[in-house]
């Protein structure tokens, strides 16, 4: 069955409407919509640009679904109608695919599907967090105020990983202006001076040598050495999407010095918060330690937090079932267990989610503070060292000759 995007008049208001239809052919498509009261003005097939830059033009950003959510939360709670709603967002939307995400979720929910169903449809968009609080606003009548959290949560996610990925951004800039300060010695400056030795007759001194059959290779088989780091950088990328790959590079974040314990307690704040999120929309305890392990975002995480669910199935507290899992850091079963006495596990939960949410906020800050002095130093280092290599045995032979 193929996706028509049309735009039609509604007989009973006179408005003009826009959204998206199923049918065999767009012939069919126009029949549908007069059965439905609309005067069809233009039926076409939706087309998708698939190229790569068709992609990235058409990729739906976390600003864009926050953005939707809160648009759409604040309409319902306004008393809209939920098909009003959509329509209403959709036409604020500036994104192109995400219009037609959402003109697709109009055309679901105008066909009887619920909306927690209709953006099953689009796992891409919306992921497990998401369909889970949708569905617990719609059996609890409260469907503005969930997806207000569902807002709240990509919004807290993203901003910690923006700060991750900040602190990450100067280290890795460096790393590249260090291995091209090097490439740029031996390419150009290392050959010049092989050929003054050789112009003079004299013996390369043993690391002048080294750095001079480097940049010999370097410069014969430049060709060789990009076929093998694109087919390295292939495999490695293809071997990361396997469930082996996975496992060491999420097994890696965990334990790599420095940033493992960052990437720790963002595991912990994203596993606590999600779980505050569920429990205070009324999703169940395993549904939510089912839902808030995937959403973590680490294999080896997920794996603890499936175990923990299955000795809470088991009759064991959550507490209890989360302290024997050694990536679980012991500040989140007891937080949870103050709250099993409280009866306010979720408040517990959104507690342990802000401590660690502060932390990280103040590592990354003193990471990025102390890290730049650091890499400038090793930046002079291997520079210094290059340049000492290539300068000291020029004195030298300056020196010999004059002598």
């Amino acid at each position: 069955m193929k996706k028509f995007t049309y735009e039609a008049r509604d007989q009973a208001t006179n408005k003009i409407v826009k959204s998206t239809i199923q049918a065999e052919s767009e012939r069919l498509a126009a029949q549908l919509l007069i059965k439905q009261g609309f005067v069809p003005l233009s039926v076409r097939e939706q087309g998708s640009d698939t190229s790569f830059f068709g992609r990235l033009r058409g990729r739906i950003t976390t600003k864009d679904k926050v953005m939707f959510t809160r648009q759409l939360a604040t309409l319902l709670g306004a008393g809209l109608p939920l098909s009003q709603s959509l329509h209403t967002v959709v036409e604020q939307t500036e994104n192109k695919h995400m219009q037609m995400v959402i003109q697709d979720v109009i055309a679901s929910v105008e066909g009887g599907k619920s909306l927690s169903e209709s953006f099953k449809k689009h796992p891409e968009v919306f992921g497990e967090v998401f369909l889970a609080l949708v569905s617990a606003g719609e059996l609890s009548g409260t469907l503005d105020e969930s997806l207000q959290r569902v807002a709240n949560q990509q919004e807290k996610d993203a901003a910690t990983m923006s700060k991750i990925r900040g602190a990450l951004t100067y280290p890795i800039i460096v790393i590249f202006v260090i291995i091209g300060v090097i490439i740029f010695m031996m390419v150009t400056v290392v050959p010049q001076v092989q050929k003054l030795y050789e112009d003079l007759g004299k013996e390369l001194p043993f690391l002048t040598q080294i750095m001079v059959s480097t940049a010999s290779f370097m410069a014969t088989y430049w060709w060789l050495i990009i076929i093998l780091l694109t087919l390295g950088g292939y495999f490695l990328v293809q071997y990361s999407k396997t469930e082996s790959g996975i496992t060491v590079k999420d097994t890696f974040k965990l334990k790599v010095p420095v940033f493992g314990k960052m990437f720790r307690k963002l595991y912990m704040a994203r596993f606590a918060r999600t779980g505050q999120t569920l429990l205070s929309t009324g999703v169940s305890m395993l549904d939510m330690l089912r839902v808030s392990g995937h959403s973590v975002g680490n294999t080896i995480v997920e794996k603890s937090i499936l175990r923990s669910a299955d000795k809470v199935q088991g009759g064991k507290p959550l507490s209890t079932a989360l302290e024997a899992e050694p990536v679980i850091t012991s500040l989140v079963p007891q937080m949870i267990k103050i709250g099993e006495q409280s009866g306010k596990i979720d408040e517990m939960m959104g507690k342990v989610a802000q401590v660690y949410e502060d932390e990280l906020d103040e590592e990354i800050r003193t990471i990025s503070t102390a890290i730049e002095p650091i890499l400038m130093v090793v930046l002079a280092i291997v520079a210094g060292g290059m340049v000492g290599a290539i300068l000291l045995p020029i004195y030298g032979l300056v020196n010999s000759v004059n002598v």
